[in-house]
């Protein structure tokens, strides 16, 4: 996907950022009339003021901003939010707040990373047996703690 096509919905809307080249993540700021307050455990969805037209077969990813989470205990409600190819509304961030204190947003405050990734669709096949492994089904820890 060379191009990724975004609407402004809001005048005060801005395009998701990367800060540097090396940069994977797009910043998405949030796109607010007033401030909002996170109250400590509690969940607010923040829009964005934007949309965007994904091509088929890719997928955006939405994560924590490393700076809000580990320092501010502000992270994305679901953990991972996904934007799907035929999605246009506007995007939307909910957060959730995990520390102990209030967190303030004001408009154009950077709150999301956004991720473009190339998705797999393959064809689902049911079958009555799967190949076998050495690791089989262990999990959750069964290939040792080192």
């Amino acid at each position: 996907m060379k191009h990724l096509k975004i609407k402004c919905l809001s005048a005060n809307a801005r395009s998701p950022e990367r800060k540097t080249d090396g940069s994977v993540g797009y910043d998405i700021c949030a796109c607010i009339s007033e401030i909002i307050i996170i109250a400590p455990g509690e969940t607010k969805v923040i829009g964005s003021g934007f949309a965007i037209a994904l091509e088929p077969g890719y997928a955006a990813f939405i994560y924590a901003r490393s700076g809000l989470g580990i320092k501010s205990g502000i992270i994305p409600a679901n953990c991972v939010g996904v934007i799907d190819s035929d999605y246009r509304g506007e995007v939307l961030i909910g957060l959730k707040n995990t520390s102990h204190e209030p967190f303030v947003i004001q408009d154009g405050d950077r709150i999301a990373q956004m991720v473009i990734c190339k998705c797999a669709l393959p064809e689902i096949v049911l079958c009555q047996d799967l190949d076998e492994t050495i690791r089989g089904d262990g999990g959750f820890g069964s290939t040792g703690s080192n």
